[in-house]
């Protein structure tokens, strides 16, 4: 078991490396790279390593982080669907992104893959995946959506043709505000504590949809990302980006874990975007592409 959480580790690096020195070309910015360290002694220990871009020409903020930690007791974020398994000690590792762009007709995007090793006492571990990739735009495209929710059915139909229709449900009740009844964006995919390939095939699945990433999303970046805007636009942004903090800080089981457990609270937080705003009782002109949004893409409805 040993020998197959370092193939997991040595993939979660190279992928983190692969995406953030790609998106640094297309950004034209760098990433910041901070490797830190929980030692012993601490709740929770481990390493990881945040990158992160910031007030750069595409991406105002853009955070992809890996971390690879262990801790004495499974936290209840993570144990909801396993009582058995409360109380165990756990390992832990994964990469988690979001990229918030500047322009307004960008999406923003989040990606996430890890995998989980709960210990027992007296029993061999038990290990689980978890992972999928979701969109948020702030100015709907149908073109955007229909390539983004393709290539994610297309990095899952190898593992069987029921992967992206359960994935894609999955992620469309995962992202919802409860608290508005509102879907956070146009979804993608999720799964979590999923181990019924067995540990290498659960393993390949996780890679195949980290390896789509990419794929999926540069090229809505390349077709949007010169669209000209304004002031009404960049107000909408700023006010959507409201309902994603809402939902991470609120719902999101991903934080709550990391949190929970003790986890490096600058890295658990890299999801948040640069500016953001509220405001009371704000409405939409009906037929307004701001209204649009909500009418036709925040939504749950078929892409592919």
């Amino acid at each position: 078991m040993n020998v197959s959480i370092s193939a997991v580790r040595e993939y979660l690096v190279d992928l983190q490396q692969r995406i953030t020195s790609t998106v640094a070309l297309v950004d034209g910015g760098q990433f910041v790279v901070d490797k830190w360290l929980k030692p012993r002694g601490e709740r929770l220990q481990g390493r990881g390593i945040t990158q992160i871009l910031e007030d750069g020409a595409v991406f105002e903020r853009a955070g992809c982080g890996f971390s690879h930690v262990r801790g004495p007791a499974l936290p209840p974020s993570a144990t909801q669907h396993r009582p058995e398994l409360a109380g165990a000690p756990f390992e832990a590792m994964g990469v988690s992104l979001v990229f918030h762009p500047r322009n307004p007709y960008v999406p923003t995007v989040h990606m996430n893959v890890r995998m989980i090793a709960a210990k027992p006492a007296g029993k061999e571990p038990v290990c689980w995946f978890g992972g999928g990739m979701d969109l948020t735009p702030y100015y709907g495209f149908e073109e955007d959506c229909i390539h983004f929710h393709r290539t994610c059915k297309n990095a899952l139909d190898p593992f069987g043709i029921d992967k992206y229709p359960r994935f894609k449900q999955w992620c469309d009740e995962y992202f919802y505000l409860k608290h508005r009844d509102e879907q956070r964006g146009i979804g993608g995919v999720f799964y979590d504590d999923f181990s019924e390939l067995g540990f290498d095939g659960s393993f390949a699945m996780t890679t195949s949809v980290g390896d789509a990433f990419l794929d999926a999303y540069l090229p809505i970046v390349d077709r949007r990302k010169n669209t000209p805007y304004g002031e009404r636009e960049r107000s909408f942004q700023l006010y959507r980006r409201g309902r994603y903090v809402e939902f991470n800080l609120v719902w999101d089981r991903g934080t709550h874990f990391g949190l929970q457990s003790g986890g490096r609270t600058e890295s658990i937080l890299l999801s948040m975007p640069p500016l953001v705003s509220w405001a009371y009782g704000r409405k939409t002109r009906k037929g307004a592409p701001e209204d649009e949004l909500y009418r036709k893409f925040l939504v749950r409805r078929e892409w592919v």
